[in-house]
């Protein structure tokens, strides 16, 4: 469970702000309307609020806790009017929980620490607030899932997809070492490749290890990754953000019902 836990909805469609992230935008925006569609599906009034950057991290991570300030205060400005804000990403919505009240100052930290719980990972507000149900369907082939580092250690989410995917009939066949590193790690990548590329390498190996020939994840670093060193060394493999999954039996569930009646 997180430290957000237990939070019931004050209204029967509460106000959600979607924060997209920047690589749902740039790389897969399919992960973004999936988020935006499965949030709808659970009774939200979801906005995508008009100007939204990045969370910060970046910067926060690199020294340059001037410009992470100023990301974080135009961030709270704009998502702070809502019940909730919901990001499909471990690692962003870390950045927003734990990070900003540490990076703030005077006012803005008492305003970072108030915003900081109403802020959700998408997996963990689906299942730990809204009791979210997938639609019913006959089961589906397995996959298995990787642990992102930040989601993992920071907001303490392993059971909550676990859970919505087991709601969905979906197998989740283990990784021999689900919670290690995939060797993304933001710009450690970057700066080690030689050792990122290794630890990628040993990730998918245990994807094919598992028996399955997709795995899913809440982080969109780690998948695209993974993806990216799997079709540099030739290997025929998937990797799907969570919300993708499960919008996608969603949509399928729906059209096999529609097919029936």
């Amino acid at each position: 469970m997180t430290e957000n836990a237990g939070v019931t909805p004050a209204q029967s469609s509460p106000k959600v702000a979607l924060f997209i992230t920047c690589l749902a935008d740039l790389m897969r925006p399919s992960v973004a309307q999936a988020s935006l569609e499965l949030l709808r599906i659970a009774g939200c009034d979801v906005t995508v609020p008009s100007g939204q950057t990045c969370c910060g991290q970046p910067s926060y991570n690199n020294g340059d806790s001037p410009g992470a300030t100023r990301t974080a205060q135009q961030v709270i400005e704009r998502f702070e009017g809502f019940d909730y804000v919901i990001l499909p990403s471990g690692s962003c919505a870390g950045m927003l929980i734990k990070h900003y009240p540490k990076l703030l100052e005077g006012p803005w930290k008492e305003r970072a620490q108030q915003f900081a719980t109403r802020v959700f990972e998408l997996t963990t507000f689906l299942f730990e607030v809204c009791n979210y149900q997938p639609a019913p369907r006959t089961p589906t082939s397995s996959i298995t899932y990787h642990d992102s580092c930040a989601g993992l250690r920071e907001l303490h989410i392993r059971d909550q997809p676990r859970s919505l995917l087991a709601r969905a009939n979906v197998t989740v066949k283990e990784l021999a070492q689900p919670d290690v590193c995939c060797g993304f790690g933001g710009t450690f990548c970057a700066k080690m490749p030689a050792i990122s590329g290794d630890m990628a390498d040993r990730k998918i190996e245990g994807l094919e290890n598992s028996g399955s020939t997709t795995l899913v994840a809440g982080d969109l670093g780690c998948l695209l990754a993974l993806e990216g060193r799997a079709r540099r060394t030739g290997k025929e493999l998937q990797f799907k953000h969570i919300a993708e999954v499960l919008m996608d039996d969603d949509r399928a569930a729906s059209t096999v019902k529609a097919a029936d009646s």
